[in-house]
């Protein structure tokens, strides 16, 4: 049997130190995501998760890679979502568009933690920035699949990243508290802009 292998009060080596990168990364979106770029330090990052620094280093090279890993997995985070609220919404644009938002504003709402990681973070810390525009493309992918096919490919996709710029604008200001308007209001203005897109496209 292999050293990760071997059992200790029940769990592997493996287990263990899937247990402390989970940790480390809860730290991580903790800080991040309630006190921005700041609040994110080794140190601090290790008081929250009441681990040592050996074990910050065992899973990652710095401060930047960890940033990195916690933001890569709120991303992850949102475009399953985002798919998973179309695939089970039904064939119809307006039930696609209104699962998608309501399923995206409940995701960066109910945990604004995922909400500042996902979309103020990459403003304000150097380690996302270039992250933040590399991952666009993701998800304008995602909404030029639900525009009609029946224009020029490359009007669809400038119209899908034209949108996902305006959605992001319209959900960081509401993240950021200069948009004082209701969840439910929100999510109807979405919807229109969505259905507006397809309908130039129709």
């Amino acid at each position: 049997m292999t050293v990760e292998g071997r059992t200790w009060a029940g769990t592997t080596l493996t287990d263990r130190r899937a247990m402390r990168r989970r940790q480390l990364l809860d730290a991580g979106l903790d800080l991040l995501g309630s006190g921005g770029s700041g609040a994110v330090s080794v140190r601090a990052v290790c008081r929250q998760s009441k681990l040592t620094e050996r074990y910050f280093y065992e899973n990652f090279a710095d401060r930047d890679e960890l940033i990195l890993a916690v933001y890569e997995g709120v991303v992850h985070d949102a475009h399953r979502t985002l798919v998973e609220a179309v695939d089970t919404a039904g064939r119809g644009a307006e039930a696609r568009a209104e699962a998608a938002v309501t399923a995206f504003v409940t995701l960066i709402l109910d945990d604004p933690r995922k909400g500042r990681v996902l979309l103020l973070a990459p403003l304000a810390d150097p380690a996302l920035n270039r992250r933040g525009t590399e991952r666009i493309p993701m998800f304008a992918e995602l909404v030029r699949e639900q525009l009609s096919d029946k224009v020029d490919e490359g009007d669809r996709a400038m119209t899908a990243t034209a949108l996902v710029g305006g959605l992001a604008n319209l959900f960081t200001a509401y993240l950021g508290g200069s948009l004082d308007v209701s969840r439910e209001r929100l999510i109807a203005h979405c919807v229109r802009l969505v259905l507006g897109a397809n309908a130039l496209h129709s």
